[in-house]
Parts: C-alpha cells; structure tokens; sequence
C-alpha cells in the first residue's frame, strides 16, 4: 500500500475503493440484538471468509448484504452504492454485478441444471438462446461439471455436483463479488477440498471477491485470505487466519483448538 507523506493513501490508491462495505451494522430480530454494530469492507480479489458461533448471524449479514434482508440501522455499500437505499432497477443492476450460492444450493428443483444455470440470463440479459446457451454450457464447464451433467434435475446429482451447479449459475452473469453461505456444508471431506480448490482458482484466474459465511476450519487454513470473526454482535477479530487464530479470546480458542492439525 502506497502512503503519502502524512500518512495518507495516495490518490492513485484511494481511486479503488472497498467492493463491499458494511457500517454500523444493527440488527434486531424478535426483540434480539443480532447485530450490534458490524463494520468491515472487503477489497476487490480478496477471498474473506466470516465466521462465528450459532445465532451469531452469519447468513443473516449476508442476505443483508446481497439486499435480501435490511439492517435495521447501518449500511451496506456495494460498489459504491448503498444498497439498503436501492429499489427497482438501480438494484437489479447492482445484483447483477454478484453472483450468490446458497447454503444447500438452492436450486430449482423442476429446472435442469442446464435451465437453473440459464435463470441470471434470462431475468438480466436479452441473450440470444443460442448465445444463451454456449455460455450456459461453458459456465457447467467453468465449475468442473461434465455435460451430461447438463440435462439432469438437481435430485440425480452428488452433494458436490449440486454445489458445482450451484456455482456456475452464481458466475452466470460474470459476476465481480461472490457470496457464499457454507459452501462445504454437507459434502465429504474430499468433495470438500475440491470444491475449494475450485473456488480459490476461479477467484485467481477471474479476478474475483468472495465473502462466504463457513463453520470448516480446511476452508480457513486452505483458501482464505482474512477471517472476521462475529461474537456478541460485533467483529471481534479481522485479519490472516494464522493471526487470528492467536488472538487470545475464549471463543477464538475454542473454535481453533478443534483443528486437528497445528499450523
């Protein structure tokens, strides 16, 4: 990171701002605090994983963050812009920007992958269906599916390959964020390093940012650039996971000390 004499960031520096910001963040939910006051932006390539006990609001932050569910105070920029204050179209061009797997995938269970995979293009583009179609099939390929994968329904596939379906519609678009809520969850210890493997190539060869709510430490020490910790409502800890990981609070402990290997 460049400085100026007073400690500053240069213009050159400054001229890229966070891809994501989140201020402030509240949440109140049934009369509960989840929130109490989350801040933390993510620069553009960086791979962030966000962790935290149960109840801590990980998938909340998230649906907060792609404009699904609204912070009850605070904001959350995207781009720029603040996506608590989007509606209509200036929210569908900014959704438009990031593609999202969902904790199980949660994909259509009557469309085949070939046609779940197709969903961004058709609700955000006016792509021919030839065209629509060639890049259906690459994005199958992008994520490490084989094309007689195209044409079968969500309930012929492996856990893993739900999760590569998965996968190839959130880069339908050619998204420039990623988010991903437990992106490993469910799939066998194998399958699961693949699959970030995969992730972490993507992000490398494509030049995106990801955030991904996950409870798997091989994910941590494996793929991630930062890890933010959420207790109590607030970010108690954001930095390298080797750093992180020495951060003498008891719930940091806990949640480390479970890893079987030492780093």
């Amino acid at each position: 990171m460049s400085l100026s004499s007073a400690g500053n960031l240069t213009t050159e520096e400054s001229a890229d701002p966070p891809i994501l910001q989140v201020e402030d963040v509240h949440t109140l939910i049934g009369g509960q605090w989840v929130h109490k006051g989350i801040d933390f932006s993510i620069g553009r390539g960086e791979v962030v994983a966000l962790i935290g006990g149960s109840g801590t609001g990980k998938s909340v932050l998230l649906r907060e963050c792609i404009g699904l569910n609204r912070p009850t105070r605070g904001r959350v920029k995207l781009f720029g812009q603040n996506i608590c204050d989007l509606s209509g179209k200036p929210l569908s061009q900014v959704r438009s920007q990031y593609g999202v797997l969902f904790q199980e995938g949660a994909l259509f269970s009557s469309l085949s992958v070939a046609e779940n995979v197709a969903v961004p293009l058709v609700e955000h583009t006016r792509l021919s269906p030839k065209l629509r179609n060639e890049l259906v099939a690459m994005k199958i390929r992008l994520a490490g599916l084989p094309m007689e994968a195209a044409n079968k329904r969500p309930s012929e596939l492996s856990g893993g390959m739900k999760k590569r379906a998965a996968l190839a519609r959130a880069l339908a678009l050619e998204p420039k964020l990623l988010f991903l809520d437990e992106p490993t969850s469910g799939l066998d210890p194998i399958s699961a390093r693949e699959f970030d493997h995969l992730l972490r190539v993507l992000c490398d060869s494509l030049g995106l940012t990801a955030l991904m709510a996950t409870h798997d430490l091989d994910t941590l020490w494996g793929m991630v650039d930062r890890v933010i910790v959420l207790h109590d409502g607030k970010v108690i800890a954001d930095g390298p996971v080797k750093e992180v990981a020495k951060r003498d609070h008891e719930w940091i402990r806990a949640y480390f000390s479970a890893h079987s290997g030492s780093r």
